[in-house]
């Protein structure tokens, strides 16, 4: 079984499983695009060209605000697409953030012709953008109401639970930053008292969280 194909099966199984023709040729003129960390796939002002499905590792999506500092909107993780893509792509509009691979990304990239006609053509694939597009736009708007309303604690103590691997959460107190729409000198302070209170442990470029129960109780008090 090829690279190819076997993306197509263990990552969007229901595409890969219809035979229709439109989304047969779909599959064959996809191709599997792999591209290196911090890789810059689009800026604000970009035009949209191309319907991107994640095989491998995340894209970041951020926002530039006026003061120059970096929001992130959201990820994006093999099985889905991007949202400000397929929003473009409908909309025939640019990019208004950007995105950037986090770690060596792979994806089927669809080139906009290709994706239009699927679209038209295909109620089974229309479905499929929809059903994606409406999921993920969910969850950006509960980020963003977090981002308004929610507290700085709550918003780092949670990141840190999801980012945890056995205990350790590789993040720069940058890039904590950025996934809780703070600046890096409000993460310091707030992880500094965290040590303090002996919930983490600071390392260079990690944090090991030392008592999860009480960070998880800070969440639901």
């Amino acid at each position: 079984m090829s690279d190819h194909h076997q993306f197509w099966v263990q990552h969007y199984p229901r595409l890969a499983a219809s035979a229709n023709p439109v989304l047969q040729n779909l599959r064959q003129s996809a191709r599997l695009v792999r591209l290196p960390a911090n890789h810059l796939l689009f800026r604000p002002g970009s035009p949209c060209g191309q319907y991107l499905l994640l095989t491998e590792g995340c894209v970041k999506v951020q926002l530039l605000t006026a003061s120059g500092r970096e929001v992130l909107l959201y990820k994006v993780h093999p099985g889905h697409a991007c949202i400000l893509t397929t929003s473009c792509l409908m909309g025939q509009n640019r990019y208004p953030a950007e995105g950037i691979t986090e770690q060596p990304t792979a994806a089927f990239a669809i080139n906009q012709a290709d994706f239009q006609q699927a679209l038209q053509q295909s109620d089974f694939f229309r479905q499929f953008v929809f059903c994606d597009f409406a999921e993920r736009l969910g969850r950006v708007m509960a980020r963003m109401e977090e981002l308004v309303s929610g507290d700085i604690d709550s918003r780092l103590i949670r990141v840190l639970l999801e980012a945890s691997d056995c205990g350790v959460v590789h993040r720069t107190h940058q890039q904590l930053a950025l996934e809780t729409g703070t600046v890096r000198e409000v993460v310091s302070r707030h992880l500094k008292r965290y040590r303090e209170q002996g919930w983490i442990r600071l390392g260079r470029s990690h944090i090991i969280l030392l008592d999860v129960a009480a960070m998880k109780a800070q969440l639901n008090p």
